[in-house]
């Protein structure tokens, strides 16, 4: 599949990159060291349209294509992967959910704010002892009525103590798959914002556990039928990977640009870096991994977009993309040397950045059954 992009998509691809070297890489390295969280870029993320990119114009958001989506993710993910991860969570899980699950009333009241970037949200869906096995969950949400009361611990929660608006997964009965997705606003009596954990990569995105004591939850908060939750998760996460596919794709294609330009800056046997053919060969598979990454990115935003079955293709672009950040950003790192071990030079924070794009919203183990499910079925 090849793609010619209209010329909305490609300004909208120019501008996240504006966006991203002129707000987002100033400032970078300092964040990423002291954990800072993004707050005014984030603004000016969201008065730019892209924490609501794909949701519609009646519920306040730019209303692009999940194309013009992967685009714009790339660029952002190639200076700043903690920005990128707040953005994809907004868009993919949170805004994707609701717009598509939700009933209008909350739509009205939380997917407008969303999708203007007033407030951020949340997803919670893994616990201390269900991570890839989304069955065994322990949070429960009991039916008393008017309202479900909500106890239990959800842990690894991006936007954890920035979000004001949290989609909660919680089991409702004694069945695995009987579970509810409930909108949760931030501050309500018995909710509890844990530690901050000290995280290896996408440092400037906060991660936390997330706590509930007989939290009441108004029916209305129920995100579709009831008992539908789990099958919600895996809808949403279905979306959502292709959003972390595209920041993996980031990842790899700046480490690359990096290594790239400084293969010309540098000298060693009185010849550049990349007159050698040891480093030509480098530069040549990692062009040609990310370009297959891209195409298989942006045939799952494409699938998407037309309305088409995308889940094996997300998940194949999840897989491959993560591998491939992984991979790149360690030859980047090579290619630097000793710089490349420095952190004035970006790629080791690339590096670091790039491991939990084969983690989070599935392992790639995970999405490797999904897609051998789909080839068996």
């Amino acid at each position: 599949m090849l793609f010619q992009f209209t010329e909305e998509q490609l300004m909208i691809k120019q501008a996240a990159r504006d966006f991203a070297q002129q707000e987002l890489k100033p400032g970078v390295i300092e964040r990423d060291e002291l954990q800072k969280f993004p707050k005014e870029q984030i603004k000016k993320l969201g008065e730019l349209g892209f924490l609501g990119m794909m949701v519609s114009h009646d519920y306040h958001g730019a209303a692009f294509d999940t194309v013009s989506y992967v685009l714009a993710m790339e660029e952002i993910s190639k200076v700043d992967a903690s920005t990128a991860v707040i953005m994809s969570v907004n868009n993919s899980l949170i805004c994707y959910g609701l717009e598509k699950f939700g009933t209008d009333n909350q739509k009205e009241k939380y997917l407008k704010r969303l999708a203007s970037g007033e407030i951020l949200g949340a997803f919670c869906l893994s616990e201390p002892e269900a991570g890839s096995d989304a069955h065994a969950q322990h949070t429960q949400a009991i039916d008393s009525g008017d309202f479900y009361l909500l106890n239990g611990t959800k842990n690894w929660i991006t936007n954890g103590s920035t979000a004001s608006v949290y989609l909660v997964i919680a089991k409702t009965g004694t069945s695995n798959s009987a579970m509810n997705a409930l909108i949760v606003e931030k501050g309500v009596e018995g909710f509890t914002i844990g530690q901050k954990e000290n995280k290896m990569g996408v440092r400037g995105s906060d991660t936390h556990s997330i706590m509930f004591s007989d939290v009441k939850v108004p029916k209305e908060n129920r995100v579709g039928e009831e008992g539908t939750g789990f099958d919600f998760a895996m809808r949403v996460l279905e979306a959502g990977r292709i959003g972390i596919a595209a920041q993996a794709l980031g990842i790899a294609s700046g480490a690359y640009e990096l290594a790239l330009a400084y293969s010309k800056e540098r000298k060693a046997f009185g010849k550049q870096l990349a007159d050698h053919q040891a480093i030509k060969f480098k530069l040549a598979e990692m062009a040609t991994d990310i370009e297959a990454a891209r195409l298989l990115c942006l045939k799952a935003a494409w699938l998407k977009d037309q309305r088409l079955p995308f889940a094996a293709a997300s998940s194949k672009a999840k897989l491959f993309a993560s591998q491939i950040a992984m991979k790149t950003t360690i030859e980047a790192v090579q290619i630097h040397g000793g710089y490349g071990y420095v952190k004035e030079y970006h790629v080791e924070r690339l590096m670091r950045d790039a491991k939990v794009t084969q983690i989070y919203e599935g392992t790639s183990e995970i999405q490797k059954l999904i897609i051998s499910r789909d080839l068996l079925k």
